[in-house]
């Protein structure tokens, strides 16, 4: 009997919930914005019902689901599979997603953060194949880390191994993260800061050849308009591009210290930035390393780009059978 997974990306967003086959193929996938404004309890029964209905018109049942992983943006106590915190969705603190969830399905529910779902979706399928110990970065929005170490996923006592974005970088910084301390890697060099930083540079008198007009909106400032200054050679945009891969190969250098990693793969919407950010986070990781480094370390981008967070947390039921 053929064996499917099933994959629930639950954001603040979308909800994306979708079959993937054993070899990490996406069979059909269906998207829900309407979330937000349910209870904890029907976004579960709307998540139930939506695999059922996948199986159904794929002509599978429940006898051929594998399992069932979900991710989200947040922190977990991950034995008990209780939601602690969500980055971006409201409610469900203290929320029992986990055995809700199971209520409905005899295959196994696994439920996890979402960067420790795409790590393992790497492991699985994707940049960290053939690896049995790597750490997965995701540099978007926010930044987050799966840390993958006997070829399992590492989550600590609580669950809540691999937050690398609120490790220190920049005590002296004056950007806040939104753990409330400063000088966060995810305060120095994430998207939730770029328009700050942005209207930073240009108030000191920094030259913005993307600013035209009084009224300008520094809210309007992310991730695609960098990139977008950046090819038009706008000098802010640079300096931006350059200061965020400094703090980012600040970030490699902590990771290789702490793990002697053979392998770092970074992923998420910042890496669209490209060669020239790349080159940066390696030039300044390599600079601080020296002769430290005795053994070839790889930093490759992951390979797992759409609908790399429904495809890991499908590639989390994986794990349970390892």
């Amino acid at each position: 009997m053929e064996k499917v997974l099933c994959g629930v990306d639950l954001g603040g967003t979308k909800l994306s919930i979708g079959l993937v086959s054993n070899e990490g193929m996406l069979i059909e996938k269906i998207l829900i914005y309407d979330h937000q404004t349910k209870s904890e309890d029907m976004v579960v029964e709307s998540i139930a019902l939506t695999i059922k209905r996948l199986l159904r018109t794929n002509n599978y049942d429940q006898e051929n689901l594998l399992g069932i992983g979900l991710g989200f943006a947040g922190h977990l106590r991950f034995s008990d599979g209780v939601i602690i915190t969500t980055s971006n969705l409201a409610g469900f603190k203290g929320y029992p997603i986990r055995d809700r969830l199971q209520e409905y399905f005899k295959a196994p529910v696994i439920i996890d953060n979402d960067a420790n779902a795409q790590a393992y979706g790497e492991f699985q399928f994707g940049a960290g194949k053939g690896y049995s110990d790597f750490i997965f970065l995701t540099l978007s929005t926010g930044i987050g880390a799966g840390i993958v170490i006997n070829r399992k996923v590492y989550r600590g006592f609580t669950g809540t191994a691999g937050e690398l974005g609120h490790t220190i970088i920049d005590p002296r910084s004056e950007f806040r993260c939104t753990c409330g301390n400063k000088g966060c890697f995810m305060a120095c060099a994430s998207g939730l800061v770029v328009a700050d930083v942005y209207r930073k540079k240009v108030l000191e008198g920094k030259k913005s050849l993307m600013i035209h007009g009084e009224n300008f909106d520094f809210r309007t400032v992310d991730g695609k308009f960098i990139k977008t200054g950046f090819e038009s050679g706008d000098p802010v945009s640079i300096e931006i591009i350059d200061d965020f891969a400094a703090y980012t190969g600040i970030g490699l250098y902590n990771i290789f210290q702490t793990f002697n990693p053979p392998l770092i793969i970074l992923g998420g919407g910042l890496t669209h930035w490209g060669v020239y950010y790349l080159d940066g986070i390696k030039k300044k990781f390599y600079s601080l390393v020296g002769e430290m480094l005795y053994d070839p370390i790889e930093i490759n981008l992951a390979a797992l780009e759409d609908d790399a967070g429904l495809i890991g947390a499908a590639a989390l039921t994986k794990e349970l059978f390892l």
